[in-house]
């Protein structure tokens, strides 16, 4: 194989032909200099719809032969270090993606976003700041649409504001001119090795950044923080809890900016050398962002130390945070019945998301847990279930719920027992049961903390059936059809 052979001379292969493999093969088929390439699908489901023009190799066996190929474009789901892909690299196939394709091709600045939770809040919120700038501005990456298919749109002024998990910054080794990096915690520990390899993951947003980059960093999660050790560009940081040097923070009610103190000299790789705090400026009240929870706080520090870093005024950075409504899916109000309000946020599927939103409200709370496994410890989440003065009752679901159940039972205090509800078979079980349970003035919260696969297809339709069956029952004026007997 001939690895200096001109891209119309190349075998190509695209592992996983989901949406983002689809994407990629629409660029290589329009790309000039990929014309002529033998472009082939790898996929391990054997029923997916491949054009009639390209080869293919579906179901068992997809993964031989992977050496053979001269460029193998791996999509998310692909693991990075599955053995198949090491010993093509060691046959000197190289190993690329469409988020790497993206950024050696982007004409315009990137804003990449990453984190455990929030990262879809905040890339949106980002967004939403530079159009009300009236920026030429593109949400894509892990939410919205693949990065690929903004490319044709982009120009040199154009801003691209991308979501990116650990399995698309896995093995880039580019960052964004501007990254930002949420709490990172721990997640998808089915996919990554250990907790340090899914960070180590993550700290690529800012790790390739040059000098004149700029780090926009979670002050209040250690590993996030520790990012500043390994970048070369000027780091920012965010906080709810306190004034940071640099960056944006909450206080007295109201979200500041500051870009440090004049004349204030950087530390080694631009952290801060002293906490000298220089001209602030209030950008709005913490009243103007609309979505419930203090860990959204968090999220509007970074979208906008984010803003103004690119240009965006206060002003206008205020004008968007009023506007913006939050995501579907993410604490998501849906309707109030019987006095009783309930919130989708089944894209919580890690304990860590469910714990922000047992925190996020104050009010009394039914709360939906359980779901398909993705090697999660929901110690930490059973302990704060257990030891809440503000459950009134846990509806348990999924494969998950037996763990979950366990590790509520191990710090629960036996003459306070925490009130689980079970068995519940169908969505509109888990609404009936959360109608029962609920008391008017009550919050009814799906956060499962756990991957939807099983009783639903994905997060989305969870969510979605969630939310139909709640507004059924708000159109009935909160009458439920029949009770289950527990």
């Amino acid at each position: 194989m001939h690895r200096d052979a001109p891209h119309s001379a190349k075998k190509i292969a695209i592992l996983g032909f989901d949406r983002e493999g689809r994407s990629t093969y629409q660029h290589l088929m329009h790309a000039p200099e990929f014309a002529g390439a033998e472009i082939w699908v790898l996929d391990r489901k054997e029923d997916i719809d491949v054009p009639s023009s390209t080869r293919a190799k579906l179901g068992p066996g997809y993964l031989d032969g992977l050496e053979g190929f001269d460029i193998v474009f791996r999509t998310p789901g692909a693991k990075y270090h599955m053995p198949e892909l090491l010993r093509a690299r060691e046959h000197g196939t190289e190993i690329s993606s469409a988020t790497k394709l993206f950024f050696d091709r982007c004409p315009g600045t990137i804003i990449g976003v990453t984190g455990t939770k929030g990262k879809g809040t905040t890339s949106s919120l980002i967004y939403e700041i530079l159009k009300a700038a009236g920026e030429k501005a593109f949400l894509a990456g892990n939410i919205g649409v693949p990065a690929l298919d903004i490319l044709p749109h982009m120009d040199a002024r154009s801003w691209a504001v991308l979501e990116l998990s650990s399995f698309q910054l896995v093995d880039l080794e580019k960052s964004p001119h501007i990254g930002v990096a949420l709490m990172v915690t721990s997640e998808h520990l089915d996919w990554h090795a250990d907790v340090e390899e899914y960070a180590a993951a993550k700290s690529n947003i800012v790790r390739w950044q040059k000098s004149r980059d700029f780090a926009v960093l979670a002050e209040d999660y250690p590993r996030s923080r520790a990012y500043a050790d390994l970048t070369a560009g000027i780091v920012f940081t965010f906080s709810r809890h306190h004034a940071v040097a640099r960056g944006a923070w909450v206080d007295n009610g109201a979200f500041w900016y500051s870009a440090g103190a004049p004349g204030h000299d950087s530390g080694p790789r631009g952290t801060a050398s002293t906490p000298m705090i220089g001209p602030k400026e209030k950008i709005c009240p913490v009243s103007a962002l609309r979505i419930p929870g203090e860990h959204n706080w968090e999220n509007a520090c970074a979208a906008i130390a984010a803003g103004r870093l690119a240009g965006v005024s206060a002003a206008d950075i205020a004008s968007a945070i009023a506007n913006f409504r939050g995501l579907a899916h993410r604490l998501e109000f849906i309707a109030e019945a019987d006095g009783v309000r309930y919130y989708d946020d089944s894209y919580s599927t890690t304990p860590d998301a469910s714990l922000v939103a047992l925190e996020a409200f104050a009010a009394p709370k039914v709360m939906i847990l359980g779901g398909s496994p993705k090697g999660s410890d929901f110690a930490a989440l059973g302990a704060a279930v257990a030891r809440s003065t503000s459950i009134r009752a846990v509806i348990g679901i999924g494969a998950e719920w037996p763990r979950i159940k366990e590790q509520i039972a191990a710090h629960e205090d036996p003459r306070h027992p925490v009130a689980c509800i079970e068995g519940c078979a169908s969505m509109e079980e888990i609404v009936r049961a959360a109608h029962d349970a609920a008391k008017p003035g009550d919050a009814v919260i799906l956060s499962p903390g756990c991957a939807s696969f099983g009783m639903f297809k994905n997060y989305t339709d969870r969510g979605n059936q969630f939310g139909a069956e709640v507004r059924r029952l708000a159109e009935r004026g909160g009458e439920a059809p029949r009770t289950i007997e527990k």
